[in-house]
């Protein structure tokens, strides 16, 4: 009799019974070791293919995808190849707890990347680290770096609001004035970035004058600009994402608030300028993990943007994109190092592992596992455009340095 690993060795009983004692053979959880160890290397990967950040979570799934063929194609891990197993979470924490818990238990993931939300992440980590499985989230939070949701399973490959509003906040509080008013989605991604850029306007003395909230989702947003107008701020900072973006972006253009106010958000999504044309976004500043026009510089993004390209009719990764490539190509290649997919062994590969792979130098901060890394501030452009994907400029590079980052102890993390 024997038990056979899919696109792997066939193992005999027998020879198990040899090599590792009669003991261990027989029992059911040493083999399924052995298998897990012996065939492909499975990432799960939840996103939301569908709803309103689904075009974000599509470009995550191709990037995601480079990510796997160059493991592959250069060895895998002594010859086990990985698969990428990818799951709609519907933007829904319950439903990705569910997907998290089917691709742990049914698919035996080694590792499981992904996730659009702040919400949705935090319920793919309690999965996911009350199994001791490692996760790697590519979405912002900053509530999964905190003691009380982190775990030594968790890596936040992703920027935190704290790191990028900050950057944004920096950048733009000594420029275009001190009144702000606030746009929020009301959940935990829009509250964090208004935190985040309060904490950095401390120091340049900036005044909220309001914190304006919508639901995630909202389509409509001309009851509340009239009140923006009205308090005469100096910036609008519009705090969401995704559809919401355009949409606010589009109404905030065509109510002419441009023209007596800065506006800014933390995030300026790539995909989000590509489906609203270049009127919406027009002078509008922010923030970004990425953006394929630092090839110029970066010579690591120039190598990722070309294999993005091959593989994928000339396409450019996105923001979010290129969050998934890195999510995934590091716990691969910590694999890799550690010659291994047992988490125990993976871990402290990822804590040493300092790495370059698409913008950059970037390495996980031990206390928290947060990637530290640059944050390019970027304006949309309308005109000079060198191709249709030719839609921002890079103002300034805010480098890496964990002085950018909530303390350890802050975080709740001692010792």
């Amino acid at each position: 009799m024997t038990d056979s690993v899919k696109t792997g060795p066939r193992i005999s009983r027998r020879r198990l019974l040899g090599t590792a004692g009669a003991a261990l053979a027989v029992s059911p959880f040493t083999f399924n070791i052995v298998r897990a160890q012996e065939g492909p290397i499975r990432v799960g990967f939840p996103v939301p293919l569908t709803g309103p950040y689904g075009a974000e979570a599509q470009d995550q799934v191709r990037a995601a995808q480079v990510a796997v063929a160059e493991f592959n194609e250069t060895g895998g891990l002594k010859g086990r190849q990985a698969e990428l197993l990818v799951r709609d979470d519907k933007l829904n924490p319950g439903e990705a707890a569910t997907r998290a818990l089917e691709l742990i238990e049914n698919d035996k993931v080694s590792f499981i990347v992904g996730s659009l939300s702040a919400s949705v992440q935090l319920a793919v980590n309690n999965v996911t680290k009350a199994r001791k499985v490692l996760y790697n989230s590519i979405s912002q939070s900053d509530t999964i770096n905190e003691a009380s949701d982190f775990s030594r399973y968790t890596f936040h490959e992703a920027l935190n609001p704290h790191m990028t509003a900050g950057a944004v906040g920096r950048y733009a509080f000594p420029k275009f004035g001190k009144k702000v008013v606030f746009l929020t989605a009301d959940y935990a991604y829009g509250h964090e970035m208004v935190r985040g850029f309060q904490e950095a306007g401390k120091a340049f003395g900036i005044e909220t004058l309001a914190d304006i909230r919508h639901p995630l989702g909202a389509t409509d947003f001309s009851t509340l600009l009239p009140r923006i107008q009205a308090m005469k701020p100096d910036m609008l900072i519009i705090s969401n994402f995704g559809r919401d973006q355009q949409i606010a972006l589009k109404q905030a253009t065509d109510f002419g608030m441009k023209r007596t106010m800065k506006i800014l958000a933390p995030i300026l999504l790539y995909t989000g300028r590509i489906a609203a044309g270049p009127q919406a976004f027009e002078g509008v500043i922010g923030g970004t993990s990425y953006y394929w026009g630092v090839e110029d510089k970066i010579a690591s993004a120039k190598a990722f943007n070309d294999r993005f390209r091959k593989q994928f009719d000339g396409r450019v990764p996105s923001d979010y994109g290129s969050l998934a490539y890195g999510g995934v190509k590091t716990l691969l290649m910590a694999a890799r190092e550690a010659g291994s997919t047992d988490p125990e062994a993976v871990i402290p590969a990822l804590e040493a592992l300092k790495y370059d792979y698409y913008k950059g130098a970037q390495y996980y901060r031990k206390c928290d596992h947060q990637s530290v890394q640059s944050v390019f501030i970027i304006e949309s452009k309308s005109k000079d455009q060198r191709n249709e994907s030719d839609v921002f400029n890079v103002l300034a590079t805010e480098e890496p340095d964990e002085a950018h980052l909530r303390s350890c102890e802050a975080l709740g993390h001692h010792g």
